[in-house]
């Protein structure tokens, strides 16, 4: 009998259940009689002993669902060596309670931060299985990770959408649409794929060049004036050639992460566009 831990941790995103499903589906095939345990609420589960045994009827019908059957939660991995309110080492108790069930392995569904966490396990002597998950696509050593082509796909439709709003009135306009990714630009440059209808950016801004306003400006312009209207796909992490984030200083706020809360990039940049041009 083989026992399996699952979890899914950090941000939402589609194809954690099919993921998860994959996984029991292999492990079914391979005839070995498997328990399957799920720690609820990413590593909060794993951390407070909170988990259920799963059956084949959890996984059932979930293929396209969105979300996660197990939950989720942010668990910055800087924060998880440090004890807990009350005292508890985090790290100890995610061992015990992979020691109490008698775990074979633990499967961990997780992006950046997540598998982060995950190798600090590893390295504590657990048996740990990762599988790449963000929207981002920026997980080192993978192609691609599950959750990045369903937001690129949005991210491309939308963008599909708006372009053909913006070609409705015989009045030009200069349309900026923010997307998300902080350092890594694959969601922004994904708004790309609308040009395979026709629809796409006449502008794409990417976090990895250094963003440069009078170019920015000078670009917008040359496209108006050339077909009366200019749709531009930026990213929100895009910064100077100093590092600084171009909708940092509109915000003093932080995240869940202490990272400069990002936001509000596209108004910005649109004030700019009316004010110069």
């Amino acid at each position: 009998m083989k026992r399996i831990g699952m979890l899914t941790s950090g941000g939402d995103c589609q194809a954690l259940n099919a993921a998860m499903r994959g996984v029991v589906k292999t492990l079914a095939n391979s005839k070995e009689e498997v328990e399957i345990y799920g720690f609820l609420d990413g590593y909060r589960g794993l951390i407070y002993g909170n988990f259920r045994m799963l059956t084949d009827k959890d996984f059932s019908g979930i293929l396209t669902k969105g979300g996660t059957i197990l939950g989720t939660s942010r668990t910055p991995f800087k924060t998880i060596q440090d004890p807990d309110p009350n005292g508890l080492n985090k790290v100890e108790a995610m061992k015990q309670n992979y020691y109490k069930l008698q775990l074979d392995c633990l499967v961990i569904l997780g992006g950046n931060g997540t598998h982060k966490t995950a190798n600090l396990l590893r390295k504590e002597g657990l048996n740990i299985v990762t599988l790449p998950k963000t929207i981002d696509n920026d997980l080192n050593g993978t192609d691609h990770c599950p959750g990045f082509a369903s937001a690129a796909k949005y991210i491309a439709t939308s963008c599909a959408e708006v372009w053909q709003d913006a070609h409705v009135y015989d009045t030009g306009m200069v349309t900026i649409i923010e997307i998300m990714g902080r350092h890594a630009g694959w969601l922004a440059g994904s708004a790309a794929l609308a040009s395979l209808t026709g629809c796409g950016p006449d502008l794409v801004y990417l976090p990895e060049t250094d963003f440069d306003m009078e170019r920015f400006l000078a670009d917008v312009k040359a496209v108006y004036d050339q077909s009366g209207n200019c749709l531009v796909a930026v990213s929100e992490g895009i910064h100077y050639a100093d590092g600084t984030f171009v909708s940092e200083a509109k915000t003093s706020a932080t995240d869940g992460f202490g990272h400069a809360q990002l936001g509000g990039l596209a108004a910005h940049l649109a004030s700019v566009v009316k004010e110069k041009t």
